[in-house]
């Protein structure tokens, strides 16, 4: 097992650690439960989580910060991994379970391992578990706890239904029939839980639509001393280290997938540069990758970098942007859009989805109308005009009112307490 290091590096391992450091967890001895006088226990569980992963990743991290910081409480994490192994920090512990990959989507993989995940729930006895994905590992939990009595809490980080059928009102054929077919499972997993946690009204009236009463909408939270408008004094170095224009500046962070809709900025993105000269940055990874690269090639107006592991980089980078493009209309929350906001990086949103709500609620940006490349470029036009310090100000002031991750974890172990009771 890997103790070294930093509480959270102690956890969360990479993958070039995972090859170097294999263990047959079906073959291994489990350490002795950490905390075993906590009052409460949560085990997270999810497919959604690799080295490049956004949202999902950053939320699980600010969770085992949470808990390291409070003896009432403990937390296992099952997660997905290139091999098996086992690692711990103060209160909370991480099985990480050899799993393929998904087809095309780097960096996720499956999770398969039902007796394995059955040993686990047996040795840590859980108090309550959280579902963080809807495939497989739903049905893996529910097979796992049989007989244990323990709570399943899902969290609805994905608004998969709608990655089928993005706009259904104007669907039809296989696309409609396809994102009838994912409502329908949706509602079929939903009884196996005895909550579900949405964070954004969005995605929660989704649910309700669809059949599934129990939802309690939490919004997520942002490091508010991390992202901070203070970094945008080192602008003009930090774009210089990447090679970045001195002049106007919009970005993208997260995944390339087809389903952040990429497609409508790149659309937009050249009617924008014609008329304002500004440039735009995609910073991430994902399956979209290649295809990317070779659509901005040869074009003046864009670059792509790398996805950026080192926090304080990243951290530099949304701070030295003019504006934040969240061009998803079917994003349950944008985790990346709220560190723009808390760092007085304006954000333009599609009108419809968490970022957009976002932009509403807080004042600080535009919205244009979600699919249309034409009215992202006259809103992107328009925002690069605004007073940006007033709108980054507003931002800043909306992430501080809200978006605490302590705030947000209280919030979430109230909602486990109350299933506790029920």
């Amino acid at each position: 097992m890997i103790d070294s290091g930093p509480l959270l590096d102690r956890i969360f391992l990479p993958d070039a650690v995972l090859r170097a450091s294999a263990i047959n967890l079906a073959q291994t001895s489990f350490p002795v439960p950490l905390r075993p006088s906590a009052r409460l226990g949560v085990l997270d569980i999810t497919e959604f989580y690799g080295d490049t992963t956004g949202g999902i990743r950053t939320y699980l991290r600010a969770k085992a910060r949470y808990v390291e910081a409070r003896p009432e409480l403990r937390q296992v994490l099952v997660l997905p991994g290139s091999r098996d192994a086992l690692s711990e920090s103060d209160g909370v512990r991480c099985y990480r379970l050899r799993g393929p990959r998904v087809p095309t989507q780097a960096p996720y993989r499956f999770m398969l391992a039902t007796r394995t995940n059955r040993q686990v729930m047996l040795h840590e006895r859980p108090d309550v578990i959280e579902v963080g994905s809807p495939g497989l590992v739903p049905w893996i939990a529910r097979v796992a706890s049989r007989g244990l009595d323990i709570p399943v809490v899902a969290f609805y980080h994905s608004n998969f239904p709608r990655l089928f059928s993005p706009f259904p009102e104007k669907a039809g054929g296989v696309r409609r029939a396809l994102g009838d077919l994912a409502w329908k499972y949706a509602r079929t997993i939903d009884k196996h839980f005895a909550h579900t946690i949405a964070c954004s009204e969005f995605a929660a009236d989704d649910l309700r639509r669809a059949g599934v009463e129990r939802v309690t909408r939490i919004p997520l939270g942002v490091d508010l001393a991390h992202y901070t408008p203070e970094r945008r004094a080192r602008r003009t170095e930090t774009r210089a280290r990447y090679g970045l224009t001195d002049g106007p500046l919009a970005g993208f962070v997260g995944r390339f997938a087809v389903e952040k809709e990429l497609d409508v900025l790149l659309d937009a993105w050249p009617q924008v540069y014609a008329r304002t000269r500004a440039k735009l940055v995609l910073i991430g990874d994902g399956p979209m990758r290649s295809q990317l690269e070779s659509r901005l090639r040869d074009a003046p107006w864009a670059r792509i970098l790398p996805y950026e592991t080192d926090r304080d980089r990243l951290a530099d980078l949304i701070a030295a942007l003019d504006i934040y493009v969240g061009p998803c209309s079917v994003e349950t929350f944008g985790l990346s859009a709220l560190e723009a906001l808390a760092s007085g990086t304006p954000v333009l949103a599609a009108d419809r989805g968490g970022i957009g709500e976002q932009v509403k609620a807080s004042g600080a940006g535009r919205c244009f109308v979600s699919g249309q490349a034409a009215s992202l470029a006259e809103e992107a036009v328009a925002l690069l005009a605004a007073d940006l310090s007033a709108l980054g100000a507003l931002g800043r002031q909306y992430a501080e009112r809200d978006h605490s991750w302590d705030a947000v974890f209280d919030r979430i172990f109230a909602v486990y307490a109350s299933v506790l009771r029920r």
